[in-house]
């Protein structure tokens, strides 16, 4: 595990190819699902839920920080607006060894508009201009923004425009852009991940118009064909839901978006058994094991006993004594309906 150090930030940490992203998800995109994800692809960028600065600066810096050295490349995203606060934040992330900072202006929930950022801070960019500054000033690595398209009525093109401007202007140089506004109130956050329409469009018009940025599409992105098609226009893409409830089209990225074409192809139950590896691991450092299976129930999916498979996991890795034994004995339902499945096939 990789926790806060005075050592310096390995190099390696800090080039990172954004081409393909997988998205900050709270209560999803933990270290466990993180590591999980990495055996799928090499090469995507993955991110960290938000941690506040709050957080980092009253809580626990090691739970909230640490993280396997194997999840690189991997960037911290940041929940906040007091440009001290985020400097010091930052700080401790690049001393944690992350990659990337990356500042949260997009979240909707009340509970980030109570604390002053989020979504909410679209409003006042030169707020988070000065956070991005003091962010900049305080650490080498790089400092991004994953913002909307707008929020409320404040949702012209030329207010996003004003936006990205101001805070190019302070230094970032990558903005991440879900392609659909938000609602402050009204709607929960889910339903602002789903019932704003997306608005590709716009992206594509920032990018032409800030051809020198690195500009990112997020939002509605389902498949390797969508994220090829963005790429036509755009730096880079990131994918959300779909890499959690769908992970296995992950396993192409290397190859389909990266050309990497000495990546091997994994079959999912090659990728079910690496992981058990690192069950294990965490197993004997204390972690429980549905904190680990509750991020790969969607592996399987469409494959002959995955149901089965699911609700064996669901109904049995949860108690408090279960074991890797567990594990192993719901990957031999799986093997055994492949079995069954090619029987019929013959």
């Amino acid at each position: 595990m990789l926790l806060p150090t005075d050592e310096p930030v390995p190099c390696y940490m800090k080039n990172i190819d954004r081409t393909f992203c997988v998205a900050p998800m709270m209560d999803w995109s933990d270290r466990h699902c993180r590591y999980f994800w990495r055996l799928l692809s090499r090469q995507a960028v993955l991110y960290t839920e938000m941690v506040t600065t709050g957080a980092l600066l009253h809580g626990d810096i090691a739970r909230h920080l640490a993280h396997d050295v194997a999840e690189h490349p991997l960037a911290v995203q940041l929940g906040g607006s007091d440009p001290q606060d985020l400097a010091h934040a930052a700080k401790l992330c690049e001393q944690a060894g992350y990659g990337e900072i990356n500042l949260n202006v997009g979240c909707p929930s009340e509970r980030v508009q109570s604390g002053a950022f989020g979504a909410c801070l679209m409003n006042e960019p030169d707020t988070v201009a000065n956070g991005i500054k003091a962010m900049r000033d305080a650490v080498s690595i790089p400092v991004t923004i994953k913002c909307r398209i707008g929020v409320d009525e404040n949702d012209s093109y030329a207010a996003l425009s004003e936006f990205v401007a101001i805070n190019q202007e302070a230094g970032c140089s990558t903005f991440i852009i879900h392609a659909r506004k938000a609602w402050l109130s009204g709607l929960s956050p889910k339903q602002n991940r789903e019932i704003p329409p997306l608005n590709y469009p716009i992206v594509f018009q920032l990018k032409r118009d800030f051809n020198d940025l690195e500009i990112i599409l997020n939002g509605g992105i389902k498949t390797l064909e969508d994220c090829r098609a963005a790429l036509e226009q755009l730096d880079g893409v990131m994918i959300g839901r779909e890499a959690y409830q769908n992970p296995y089209l992950l396993e192409r990225v290397d190859a389909d978006i990266f050309g990497d074409q000495q990546a091997p192809l994994q079959s999912r139950l090659d990728i079910a058994t690496a992981y058990a590896s690192y069950i294990e691991q965490q197993l004997s450092l204390g972690s429980r094991l549905n904190h680990m299976t509750r991020h790969i129930l969607g592996l399987f999916n469409g494959m002959p006993g995955a149901r089965q498979w699911r609700r064996y996991i669901s109904e049995n890795a949860h108690k408090p004594d279960a074991g890797i034994d567990v594990y192993w004995q719901s990957l031999t339902i799986i093997n055994q309906a492949h079995r069954l499945a090619q029987q019929r096939r013959e």
